[in-house]
């Protein structure tokens, strides 16, 4: 191991240097990783990679419903009404939604604009 150093007493460029070694060497070791767990059969997931779910952001239909008008699209954690509700015995697919066609929405007509 390396004799350890004050970083204190170490000028700005030598703290410097010091910070992108070690970033470089974090990416080395970071891309050791992947290429053992890839050849282990494992896939990297989407935060080691950086990248958002495909799904983030987007409205999902409603797929649970119980009678007092909860809803639940079936993403992310199980909202605390329907935890409950199974927890006392009833089943998941007493909740679901039946499921219906898509919606079609219309387009806008456009409006002429008028000379005035």
């Amino acid at each position: 191991m390396a004799k350890a150093t004050r970083l204190t007493s170490m000028s700005v460029d030598a703290l410097l240097q010091l910070r992108d070694d070690i970033g470089k060497v974090l990416t080395q070791k970071a891309d050791a990783l992947r290429d053992q767990l890839s050849k282990m059969g494992g896939q990297v997931s989407r935060a080691m990679k950086g990248g958002r779910s495909s799904l983030a952001g987007r409205k999902a239909p409603v797929k649970y419903r119980d009678k007092s008008g909860n809803t639940w699209a079936g993403r992310g954690m199980q909202p605390i009404w329907l935890r409950e509700q199974l927890k006392a015995g009833a089943k998941l697919k007493d909740f679901a939604v039946a499921a219906t066609s898509k919606v079609v929405r219309k387009k806008k007509k456009a409006r002429k604009k008028t000379k005035r």
